[in-house]
């Protein structure tokens, strides 16, 4: 996944990233959307893997 991905204000770490890329693609927008509401909704700016597997989690992943 190119770094064109992650365009927004949040950063992104490696472990995030890495977790968004094992999420199938069909549905990865949508994941990272959630995600980085997540993220927002905790006033964060970084996106971390604990973010990211919160949101698996509330997907049922």
């Amino acid at each position: 996944m190119a770094n064109s991905d992650f365009t927004d204000e949040l950063e992104w770490t490696p472990e995030a990233k890495a977790k968004l890329k094992n999420i199938p693609y069909f549905v990865r927008s949508q994941a990272r959307q959630r995600i980085e509401q997540l993220t927002r909704e905790a006033d964060r700016d970084v996106v971390t893997a604990e973010i990211v597997e919160q949101a698996r989690l509330e997907f049922g992943q």
